[in-house]
């Protein structure tokens, strides 16, 4: 009998962190891969906060913190949210955790049990619907086609609630998309929910700084006041800060939702590191205006791959609105045969093939519940990005139709 628990069987490891792993292992055996797998910039954190980490160590504020965090951390986290969301929070509905993925598994596994529905807008972050089946719930997935901009439509969210649903997580800026929903689409998908009191919305924000074309960013408890007391609003340092490694997350919500998170924090990881807080309250409160810069070399990176991509014959690439990632249509290619006589049957077998023929890594959109295409991230340079291109065409010429 085997003794790994049950539940293991639920549920898959994150196909784009095993990506990721998979492109390391070849890199370092010797293989000239091309890596774009990876969901963190290629920016180095900024030197502002390297050194606010520096001096904590300096200080000695390497002890055990609050669970949920410093008054320090959590006093930034509310004048954040003031200040970029208009949302004012107390000192008890916020919180920090090790990663804004580890927010979203505390609220997941203290609200969601056996009976209980999560409704995930698809595509959707490789991790949203294996928490909601790891805590014993199901996770009702709701296909946004290219067609509709890969957004959440408020008739497909209706249809999709039942008396069983607890959440609507919404992921915007979406990975892997590269959605934004606006104030109005965000608007229309509120006056659903407000009919629907026993639903709850979690919102990952973590790429909100990440805009293309002079977008605005707003959230559904800030354009709809009245679902705030049902909102968790989640963020992080990770994406706009490039402190992938510091492992900082933060969110904000009613009181009871966020003692019970910090509960199960209590019980799992308990405080977020003391030294990457105090690396997060220079990020939070320092200076911004390197962002504008960063997201300016993101956007200029986006505008090329897209057009590398849709000069691609088989290949159909949307320019995504925000995030840093490419979410390109392999629809044009599917049927087609590999040199040694495979058919290319799902979006599976063709990142395989780019890997196999081209040791160009990307992942799958079935992973992320949608089907056929793949991602690519493009939060590296723009040789490495030529290269991939390069890569990718040239494997698709290899095939036949």
């Amino acid at each position: 009998m085997s003794f790994i628990a049950d539940r293991m069987n639920r549920i898959k490891p994150s196909p784009s962190s095993m990506a990721t792993q998979k492109t390391r292992a070849l890199k370092a055996a010797g293989h000239d891969v091309v890596g774009l797998t990876s969901g963190e910039p290629d920016f180095d954190t900024p030197p502002n906060v390297v050194e606010a980490a520096i001096r904590a160590m300096a200080q000695s504020k390497t002890k055990y913190t609050d669970i949920g965090g410093t008054a320090e951390m959590k006093g930034a986290i509310r004048t954040k949210f003031l200040r970029e969301n208009q949302l004012e929070y107390s000192v008890a509905e916020v919180m920090a955790s090790s990663g804004s993925k580890q927010a979203i598994f505390n609220a997941i596994m203290a609200t969601v049990q056996k009976g209980v529905e999560v409704i995930v807008a698809a595509p959707y972050y490789v991790s949203y619907p294996e928490m909601v089946t790891m805590a014993g719930g199901t996770p009702v997935a709701v296909t946004c086609p290219p067609e509709k901009g890969f957004k959440l439509q408020p008739e497909d969210l209706e249809r999709a609630i039942t008396p069983h649903t607890r959440w609507l997580i919404l992921n915007s800026p979406n990975n892997p998309s590269g959605a934004v929903y606006s104030r109005l689409e965000l608007r229309a998908l509120a006056d659903v929910l407000v009919r629907h009191p026993q639903v709850w919305v979690m919102t990952d924000d973590i790429y909100e700084h990440v805009l293309f074309d002079g977008r605005e960013f707003c959230t559904m408890a800030q354009i709809a006041p009245e679902l705030k007391n049902r909102t968790l609003t989640i963020n992080g340092v990770s994406k706009a800060y490039a402190m992938t490694g510091w492992r900082i997350g933060y969110c904000a919500g009613p009181e009871e939702l966020i003692k019970a998170m910090t509960k199960m924090q209590s019980q799992s990881t308990s405080n977020p590191s003391s030294i990457s807080q105090a690396a997060a309250i220079e990020a939070l409160t320092g200076t911004q205006d390197f962002i504008a810069e960063r997201i300016s070399i993101f956007q200029a990176r986006r505008d090329a791959v897209v057009s590398k991509l849709n000069a691609i014959k088989g290949i159909s690439c949307h320019s995504p609105e925000g995030a840093f990632y490419v979410f390109p249509s392999c629809a044009g290619v599917m049927g087609m045969k590999t040199a040694s006589g495979q058919i290319l049957k799902t979006d599976e077998d063709f990142v395989l093939y780019l890997l196999e023929s081209e040791m160009l890594a990307g992942v799958q959109g079935a992973a992320y519940g949608i089907s056929p295409f793949f991602r690519f991230s493009f939060a590296t340079s723009m040789d490495v990005l030529d290269e991939a291109c390069v890569r990718l065409k040239r494997a698709v010429e290899k095939l036949v139709g």
